[in-house]
């Protein structure tokens, strides 16, 4: 693969990352492609350059599910508020670009937790330090997936060093 190639790579790898904390993009996924057109065109030794990045992205979507949801689990929050804090996420993508997925959860999972206190007179204080746990889950999520997606990314750059060289 010539340099232009090398540089778009490059970029697609980047936004890539980018895709990672605005969930806008699907970063993992662009980052995962753009290593496998390159190996496709290397080919040889490449391809276990991708193997290597791919399950470092793999290993990453698993980590980003389940470390998270077992701290909420463990924290007292219900899967039932989550999947409401999801719910209003998907809905608040399409209504404000950009910020309405990280607003909607926020939103989705206080008016929950708000409820199920009212039901138990535990007040809005349980409500809000349950939304706040949550959020603390989300950004260990997003942390989870950066770190695999660097790692990945990493991977290929040493791919491409190793074979240019």
């Amino acid at each position: 693969m010539g340099d232009a190639g090398l540089v778009v790579v490059a970029l697609a790898v980047a936004v890539g990352l980018v895709g990672v904390v605005v969930p806008v993009l699907p970063g993992t996924v662009l980052i995962g492609l753009a290593v496998l057109v390159w190996a496709v065109v290397e080919g040889g030794v490449a391809w276990a350059f991708f193997a290597g990045a791919a399950l470092l992205l793999v290993a990453g979507q698993v980590a980003m599910y389940l470390v998270p949801g077992r701290r909420l689990t463990r924290a007292g929050i219900p899967r039932t508020t989550l999947l409401l804090g999801g719910a209003l996420g998907v809905v608040g993508f399409f209504v404000v670009p950009v910020l309405g997925l990280p607003l909607g959860f926020v939103l989705g999972v206080f008016l929950s937790e708000l409820a199920r206190a009212s039901r138990a007179r535990l007040g809005a204080g349980r409500a809000w330090a349950s939304t706040v746990e949550a959020l603390k889950g989300v950004g260990l999520s997003v942390a989870l997936e950066g770190l695999a997606g660097t790692l990945a990314a990493a991977t290929w750059v040493v791919g491409a060093l190793v074979l240019r060289g």
